[in-house]
């Protein structure tokens, strides 16, 4: 397979389309980033990158909060508009039907409509460019309890969550394995105790 090799790029896909929140306690907003992900397991810490000309910029750096609320599919069209327009002209939880509700451990919301949100205090910041690389605990995890089973197992599958890549919105598509099902052992077949082997040489048909 012959390759085309193009300068560097942000060509990573498919990533999160994550509605941030942040506050003050007495204002607050909601915006689009893509540019996040996991940068450790324990203690869980997390990343968002934003440009210094948005709005929400100065609430997380006076602030050191933010909350990453993960968009469903439901909601891929506010998420998109929340990326376009800012907060410096319209309350964009209200225009988009959004609801901020306390969160357990900041100042900032956290989106009732998400399934799922994490709770994020800032410990450093890197300006790299265009960007700013806000580097941030996650200091605790809001789950919808439709998603926990009731013997506390959590099906994220059911949170229908959305993609982006390339510019584009997509919808999670049908699982294609679990963590490990590669060097998962299969287990064997046994004939129940006391029965012989079926032989399925002489079957009628």
């Amino acid at each position: 397979m012959s390759k085309v090799a193009w300068k560097g790029g942000t060509l990573l896909a498919p990533v999160p389309p994550v509605l941030v929140s942040v506050g003050d306690g007495e204002k607050s907003n909601v915006f689009t980033v893509a540019w996040t992900g996991l940068i450790n397991t324990q203690p869980p810490k997390t990343y968002i990158s934003v440009r210094p000309s948005r709005y929400s910029y100065d609430f997380i750096k006076s602030t050191d909060e933010f909350a990453l609320n993960l968009t469903p599919a439901s909601l891929v069209r506010a998420a998109d508009w929340c990326g376009i327009h800012t907060g410096r002209k319209v309350d964009k939880f209200k225009k988009m039907n959004l609801t901020p509700v306390p969160a357990s451990k900041i100042s900032a919301p956290i989106i009732e409509e998400c399934p799922l949100s994490l709770e994020c205090r800032v410990f450093d910041v890197k300006e790299l460019g265009t960007h700013h690389m806000f580097l941030a605990d996650i200091v605790a995890v809001d789950v919808d309890g439709e998603l926990i089973d009731s013997k506390g197992k959590l099906h994220i599958d059911r949170a229908d969550l959305a993609a982006f890549a390339h510019g584009e919105y997509f919808s999670l598509g049908k699982s294609l394995g679990t963590f490990g099902f590669s060097v998962k052992k299969k287990k064997k077949r046994t004939s129940p105790a006391g029965s012989k082997p079926v032989d399925k040489t002489h079957r009628k048909v």
